[in-house]
């Protein structure tokens, strides 16, 4: 494999987002720091026509980020990254938001029209064989975010292993009816975090119990899980404990349990998924994920695709972490 701009970064020691700007004669680096990653060029033999053709297309100064909901906060927190890094380079970010599932490709359409931006981040997206012919043949840099394909440099949790370890959390406390509340349709990450719920319940020999809100347009929503949990609340026996597979929507089913007088978590106990900043004011336990620094990485693997395309692409995987707080484990 020839080098690319991630040995110079590395030999340098400087950023992705750096390189990038030596390269395309930024005024925004200083002489120092030029000389150094031309040396390292120099050096290592990078071959500098890979790079051209990969500017040559640059026009609009654009990237594109496709999103399919603005409002939530896992979203919100992955674009305050990308932005972070961003603004440091000679790039703006214009974000195209689908109001529905359905709304997705005519958005991913508009972000990949040529001349319209240089490069695509797409967030939580599937990508089909159809969408990725598509993208392929717009000749963009592309990185996915929290989905992922062979073809394009990708950015994804281990959404299983999270489902997973939160379940066996619940398990290990005693729990024995343990719920999962989940969307319906489910797009991959939640697919993927009821797959390793069910898998922890059925290593415990316990029977899974799953509870989903059917909200249109995206089920990811306060009220989604205020509506599942008033169903597991009303079940004839209800359960010990459940396993939501979004912060937000755990906030919802937190106050369905406030709204019936049930105490968390002697009532029941609730786990959550994406640690977002509320979450700590509401003492919930969760699976954290590193959504500012899954941002940033993107946008830095994006200035790398744009400055030298030929390279193989990427794939980082994230395992997400337990974060124990009051709503899963009783005070002493």
């Amino acid at each position: 494999m020839g080098v690319t701009i991630y040995d110079i970064a590395a030999e340098a020691e400087v950023s992705i987002a750096t390189v990038s700007r030596v390269f395309n004669a930024s005024p925004r680096v200083s002489d120092v720091t030029r000389a150094r990653v031309e040396r390292v060029a120099l050096h290592l033999g990078y071959r500098p026509h890979a790079l051209a053709q990969g500017l040559a297309r640059k026009t609009s100064g654009l990237v594109s980020a496709v999103i399919p909901v603005l409002t939530n906060y896992f979203y919100m927190e992955v674009l305050r990254g990308i932005q972070d890094v961003l603004a440091s380079s000679d790039l703006d970010l214009i974000v195209y938001t689908a109001q529905t599932p359905e709304d997705v490709d005519g958005q991913l359409t508009r972000a990949l029209q040529r001349g319209r931006a240089e490069g695509l981040l797409l967030l939580s997206t599937p990508v089909t064989e159809a969408r990725a012919a598509q993208m392929a043949s717009a000749r963009h840099g592309i990185v996915l975010v929290d989905s992922s394909h062979a073809a394009f440099d990708s950015l994804t949790v281990d959404n299983v292993s999270g489902g997973y370890t939160a379940t066996r959390h619940l398990v290990e406390r005693g729990f024995e009816r343990i719920a999962h509340i989940t969307v319906f349709p489910e797009p991959p990450p939640a697919r993927d975090r009821r797959t390793g719920y069910e898998r922890a319940m059925q290593e415990a020999g316990l029977t899974p119990w799953i509870a989903a809100s059917d909200r249109r347009p995206y089920g990811f929503c306060e009220e989604s899980g205020y509506e599942a949990m008033r169903r597991l609340i009303e079940s004839p026996v209800r359960p010990q404990a459940v396993f939501v597979a979004s912060d937000v929507q755990a906030l919802g089913a937190l106050c369905a349990l406030q709204d019936a007088g049930l105490s968390v978590p002697d009532d029941m106990a609730v786990v959550g998924f994406d640690d977002i900043k509320v979450a700590a004011y509401a003492r919930l336990t969760t699976l954290r994920q590193p959504m500012n620094a899954m941002g940033r990485l993107a946008a830095e693997r994006l200035l790398g695709r744009l400055a030298d395309p030929t390279g193989a692409p990427q794939h980082t995987l994230f395992t997400p972490e337990l974060v124990c707080r009051a709503s899963s484990v009783a005070s002493a």
